[in-house]
């Protein structure tokens, strides 16, 4: 009787140092919300099946061999083209002094988004957001989505969820990092960690691999 395999879905972190991180997905059928890359550059290959990117309301699909760029603070949705599973390899390459590019947005919006990414952990309303910036709480939603791509709430999250990722790369237990970066509760921490990342937090600490530039 012929056996069947079932391949395991996998992500597969890999730190080449401090300005260049090596993202390996493994078989996934994973579909990634609406989100954006706040300081880093991606640059994907395709290694398996078909991979679909929304951007700026446009759908591109990239199959085997081909490659794809994602600019920082651009808001896109990935997933697969298709019913079948995708492989891809990431370079996740940080932009050095990328809020250059966004000198022409008003100042608030700058600052808030410095405050988020300073301390997303801060408990913030949208009203309290508002008054520090001194505009109105809806005034204040439209422009920062309009310059960054999500919501001040949104993008407080995914600053909760790179924050994580930081900590667990030092070391640090799951529940010491829900609780420094501003989850009430584990079970929305995971929620919001694998929603972002693919992994629950357990399995990215265990999955992150920490390799010198000289692949030692």
């Amino acid at each position: 009787m012929e056996e069947t395999f079932v391949m395991e879905e996998q992500i597969r972190y890999c730190k080449i140092n401090d300005i260049i991180e090596e993202v390996h997905y493994f078989h996934s059928r994973k579909n990634y919300p609406l989100h954006t890359h706040t300081d880093h550059a991606i640059i994907g290959t395709v290694t398996e099946g078909s991979v679909s990117i929304k951007e700026n309301n446009e759908d591109y699909t990239f199959n085997l061999g081909e490659s794809f760029h994602i600019m920082p603070n651009v808001a896109h949705m990935l997933g697969p083209a298709d019913e079948n599973v995708y492989s891809m390899v990431c370079l996740c390459i940080k932009a050095v002094d990328s809020d250059e590019v966004y000198q022409s947005i008003e100042d608030y919006s700058t600052q808030l988004k410095q405050q988020l990414l300073d301390t997303p952990e801060a408990e913030f309303s949208i009203s309290d957001m508002s008054k520090s910036i001194s505009v109105s709480p809806f005034h204040m939603i439209r422009q920062f989505k309009a310059a960054y791509g999500l919501t001040p709430h949104q993008f407080q999250i995914q600053s909760r969820i790179r924050k994580a990722q930081k900590l667990l790369e030092q070391g640090k237990s799951v529940t010491e990092v829900a609780y420094a970066t501003g989850f009430c509760d584990q079970s929305h921490f995971n929620h919001s960690f694998k929603k972002i990342v693919g992994l629950v937090p357990s399995e990215y600490r265990q999955s992150v691999i920490h390799k010198n530039p000289n692949g030692q």
